[in-house]
């Protein structure tokens, strides 16, 4: 530990196997076996890992998950003003993806504690990597909401999206899932569903989003990310009046206001905001 660690300790963000406990990075064993605190999602899960790479941590051990992240966040930081040096690590990947980590790490950067990374697995970048899809441009978008209403809304908002997307999801929600994407997407963008990724079996399913949904109404079993292609370039020409106001319609009865309606579907569309505001005043007009 150097001069400046005794000031003000250490916040180290650990990245820990997705599935074949081999993928442990070599500093992931040192740091669990040095760490002052060594703060998991799931305590059992760490034992079973430390297990495995061979490791005894000397510090203490606390549980770090969604329930008592907001209450355990204060204490681990005035650990960390005090010179500790806390150990984070989650179930599978790196904290902070999709998992607890975010608000610890605001509080460290806050009371100007130094924050560090181990890197290792992720299933966003190993999905990525596996779907044929292009990776130069990509956004992640976590778990999308379980309500439908509401799991439409949030597909509407990145339908015009040109990046690739990628998404973690519940296998018992993935049917319906794909089939929401199908609808709001179209059945033919091109997607891929990486199931249980670098485990036992590993499986990556590719194709248009209608014929995975209907895939997966069969039922999928494991740990998903789906990986779905980016919105096509659009051609203003393919988009005539009654299809833009249909779009402004439809973002409005979901909820947007109309010139937030306008402003997207001009985006989504390439024809220019005037255009489609003639085109839902001349509509408003004629009905």
């Amino acid at each position: 530990m150097t001069a400046t660690d005794t000031v003000t300790g250490t916040l180290v963000l650990a990245g820990t196997p997705i599935g074949d406990v081999s993928d442990a990075p070599p500093r992931l064993a040192a740091e669990l076996a040095d760490a002052d605190v060594v703060a998991a999602e799931d305590t059992r899960r760490l034992r079973r890992l430390t297990q495995a790479l061979g490791v005894q941590p000397r510090g203490r051990i606390v549980s770090y998950f969604e329930g008592n992240e907001a209450a355990r966040t204060p204490e681990l930081v005035d650990a960390l003003a005090g010179g500790a040096r806390v150990l984070l690590v989650t179930d599978a990947g790196m904290p902070s993806v999709s998992d607890p980590g975010y608000r610890l790490v605001a509080a460290a950067v806050e009371r100007d504690v130094r924050v560090t990374a181990v890197p290792g697995p992720s299933a966003v970048l190993t999905a990525l990597a596996l779907s044929g899809l292009p990776v130069d441009r990509f956004c992640f978008e976590g778990f999308l909401p379980r309500k439908p209403g509401e799991r439409l809304a949030r597909l509407r908002e990145v339908a015009a999206e040109r990046r690739t997307l990628v998404y973690f999801e519940a296998p018992h929600r993935l049917d319906a899932t794909l089939a929401a994407m199908a609808e709001v997407f179209g059945r033919e963008r091109r997607a891929a569903v990486c199931r249980e990724l670098t485990k036992t079996y590993e499986e990556v399913k590719r194709g248009g989003l209608g014929a995975l949904a209907a895939w997966a109404a069969d039922g999928v079993r494991g740990e998903i990310t789906v990986v779905v292609e980016g919105a096509p370039e659009p051609d203003p020409a393919e988009f005539g009046a009654e299809e833009l106001v249909r779009r402004v319609r439809a973002r409005e009865e979901a909820g947007e206001r109309r010139k937030e309606a306008i402003a997207a579907v001009a985006a989504e569309t390439g024809v220019p905001k005037r255009e489609v505001f003639d085109a839902v005043v001349a509509a408003k007009h004629a009905g």
